[in-house]
């Protein structure tokens, strides 16, 4: 049996290797006065007791199970009321980390498939449409870039947004008319077809008019305009013709009365 004799306690390394932690951690909870040490022996060692790895187990045991070292000593030496009250809290902090990991780990899954981890699961589904609709990779890989920008820059929109994709993916004319508008890219930006192909697509918006309007708290926002600037001219610039056509459609738009954000 062990007992506080310093005769026949244990060293440090004995009392460590019995309570599965290093001489190191020992003399750490040392420090922090969450074990006292204990008596030397005749030899100038200190012998560990069976209270001393008893203290030395509980210690081990709270801090494993996420208790901050700092607040172990306190809990130890509080009453069972304080102590279960404690341990809900450690519980509660817990749980959150492992949502949060959960949640890390499912991002660097998601970060197999590119910009999908930048997505919910709704707007992956309407990629994965879109692909299976014929559109090339190009036209998908653009629409998953303003979906990644409108969830960052533009998010009391994005529902919105995905509902018109999903709806022109039910519309057999409307697809053919975006078709048309990514083949524009290689049109000269004064083709008189441009004006045509922009009046067909801003109908097809005005056909559902609850789609085009802007949530108030968009609006309210100082830089709501210039955030929608960057949206609605994404990769633009790599094509006049791109530009020219937004720019019409925005202009029918703006005629039937839609407030569109003017940057």
């Amino acid at each position: 049996m062990i007992t506080r004799n310093p005769a026949n306690g244990l060293t440090i390394g004995q009392a460590a290797a019995f309570v599965g932690v290093t001489v190191k951690t020992v003399r750490h909870y040392h420090r922090l006065g969450l074990v006292a040490e204990p008596d030397r022996d005749s030899s100038g060692y200190r012998r560990y007791g069976s209270a001393d790895l008893h203290r030395l187990i509980q210690v081990r045991t709270l801090a494993g199970a996420g208790v901050p070292l700092v607040g172990i000593a306190d809990l130890l030496d509080a009453g069972p009321e304080r102590f279960a009250a404690a341990l809900d809290d450690v519980r509660r902090r817990l749980t959150e980390q492992i949502e949060d990991l959960t949640a890390r780990r499912d991002t660097l899954h998601r970060l197999t498939h590119g910009d999908r981890a930048l997505l919910p699961d709704r707007a992956c589904a309407v990629l994965d449409r879109l692909a299976g609709a014929d559109f090339g990779p190009d036209y998908v890989a653009v629409q998953r870039e303003a979906l990644v920008l409108v969830r960052a820059l533009m998010p009391e929109i994005l529902d919105s947004f995905l509902t018109r994709l999903e709806r022109l993916l039910d519309d057999p004319e409307h697809v053919e008319l975006t078709r048309r508008g990514w083949e524009a890219r290689a049109w000269d930006p004064d083709d008189p077809r441009i004006e045509e192909l922009a009046a067909g697509l801003a109908g097809k918006v005005l056909a559902d008019r609850a789609l085009p309007s802007m949530p108030s708290g968009f609006r309210k926002r100082s830089d709501a305009a210039s955030r929608y600037a960057v949206i609605n001219g994404h990769r633009a610039d790599e094509a006049p013709s791109i530009a020219r056509l937004n720019a019409l459609v925005e202009a029918n738009l703006r005629a039937a009365g839609i407030d569109v954000p003017q940057s």
